[in-house]
């Protein structure tokens, strides 16, 4: 693919009708310079899904401390 430039961003798949496909942004398309039946390369890692719910499940409540930290403001 010498010369070709190449763009890497991360997209959801969906379903459509029988088979799953994906959406190339408008960006893309424009920086890529890829046009409708132009073929493209594509190579697929599945992603796998975070969430912060529950992270902090167990943890007591947020106490402010009296006295500030003199190592974190140098005073």
């Amino acid at each position: 693919m010498m010369g070709y430039p190449m763009t890497h961003i991360t997209v959801p798949v969906r379903k459509w009708g029988n088979s799953l496909g994906i959406l190339i942004p408008r960006e893309v398309v424009e920086e890529a310079e890829v046009g409708d039946r132009d073929l493209v390369d594509v190579s697929i890692v599945k992603k796998k899904k975070t969430s912060g719910f529950g992270i902090c499940r167990g943890a007591g409540p947020f106490i402010e401390e009296e006295e500030p930290h003199t190592d974190l403001t140098g005073d």
